[in-house]
């Protein structure tokens, strides 16, 4: 599991199973309404499945402090959100989402505040990984504090920022064996399998329609329903829940390599473009098509996996390489 030259195939895997389930959560979102076992899965899955991602970006980031790398994180990550914001404001213009083009890199388009999240995340690291545990704590704090800002939203990604900000630290600040004492004991398995069950049976139980917004983390508590002094004490128990189900999901996840590992090596092409596939069935069906939709599960299931293995085949990194990492010459 070590962050090192060599490609770790859990990690690949873990990010595979992660991406699909970005795709089929953006999926399923306009269906989950008028489908209770959509909505179980909608709500289960946006619980964990970004804290997840995020986790192993921060895990990943251990080289920060090295020569070039702060260019580095402007080179592929934020020049990429800028070009990828103008794309999509062009393409909500044509499909007609938008009535007016305009391009505003202020307000990251639907799924691209990770984008924009994730070079702050980095940026965040000169001040907090100086503090290492106490770093956590501060950003935990932070975290909490945000949702109190009533203006705390899309504005530059700041809600997300700071609310995700602890599960990126905590990637961080994790060495190689601290993992692997968590997610590779003698029950990490058993206990991995139980955290999903028991998450899925919570969920399915009566998850208020009217808490969604908890598990997104892009508006204030005002936002979500009304301001209380207790909704902190709300998001320090998100926090705990969502960082075991996190482990849990990582307890069950091979070292093997499989067919579909490689596509874990690819999984920003999968992130940026699956929204234009996902956005373009949902302007060209009608309304009563999806809702025939929502009722094939099996059907939902192998279109995004369909979408996950296109977007994340070596023909789609061939020609689209130069737009998300700004190179050229393909490996």
């Amino acid at each position: 599991m070590a962050a090192n030259s060599k490609r770790s195939k859990f990690f690949d895997n873990a990010k595979f199973i992660l991406i699909f389930l970005v795709v089929f959560g953006h999926i399923i979102s306009p269906l989950k309404e008028q489908d209770g076992i959509l909505f179980t899965l909608y709500t289960a899955i946006f619980l964990f499945h970004m804290p997840a991602f995020i986790l192993i970006s921060g895990y990943f980031a251990k080289g920060y402090r090295k020569k070039g790398y702060l260019k580095k994180s402007v080179q592929k990550i934020l020049i990429p959100y800028l070009i990828f914001q103008m794309i999509y404001s062009i393409y909500y213009y044509l499909i007609g989402q938008e009535e007016k083009l305009a391009f505003d890199f202020l307000h990251p388009h639907w799924s691209l505040w990770f984008l924009l999240s994730l070079f702050f995340w980095n940026l965040l690291l000169y001040v907090f990984a100086k503090l290492k545990w106490l770093g956590l704590g501060a950003a935990i704090i932070l975290g909490i504090a945000i949702g109190y800002v009533a203006d705390a939203g899309s504005f530059l990604s700041l809600s997300r920022t700071f609310v995700f900000f602890p599960y990126f630290l905590l990637g961080f600040l994790l060495n190689a064996n601290q993992l692997k004492r968590v997610v590779r004991s003698k029950y990490s398995l058993p206990i991995g399998i139980m955290i999903i069950i028991a998450t899925m049976i919570f969920f399915g139980m009566g998850f208020p329609k009217d808490a969604v917004p908890w598990l997104l983390g892009d508006t204030s508590y005002a936002n979500m329903g009304g301001l209380q002094w207790w909704d902190g004490l709300v998001r320090l128990l998100q926090y705990v829940l969502t960082l075991l189900v996190v482990f849990g999901f990582l307890a069950l996840i091979p070292s093997t390599q499989y067919k579909l590992t490689k596509i874990g090596e690819r999984t920003l092409y999968v992130y940026l473009f699956h929204g234009f596939i996902i956005k373009s069935i949902q302007a060209i069906l009608p309304d009563e098509t999806l809702e025939f939709l929502s009722g094939h599960y099996i059907l939902l299931f192998f279109l995004s996996f369909f979408i996950c293995q296109l977007l994340g085949s070596y023909f789609i990194k061939k020609y689209t390489r130069p737009l998300v990492e700004l190179k050229v010459k393909t490996g």
